[in-house]
């Protein structure tokens, strides 16, 4: 399974993009999108998703 970025809640920040460990956070303008084929929700790399952890909108949720 995957994280999801809710897009009308995403405040843009960037701060997820710059903590995920596969790449999987790109920039789309005025959001951030996860490509599901790169996220791994953190498996392997720590306990919680990192992107989750820093997200001060809490808009990262399961796909």
């Amino acid at each position: 399974m995957a994280m999801k970025i809710n897009a009308d809640e995403c405040t843009a920040c960037g701060d997820c993009a710059a903590e995920c460990p596969n790449s999987a956070i790109m920039n789309k303008g005025a959001f951030f999108k996860i490509n599901p084929d790169k996220c791994n929700e953190c498996e392997g790399i720590s306990e919680f998703q990192k992107c989750v952890d820093v997200c001060t909108a809490g808009c990262i949720v399961p796909a």
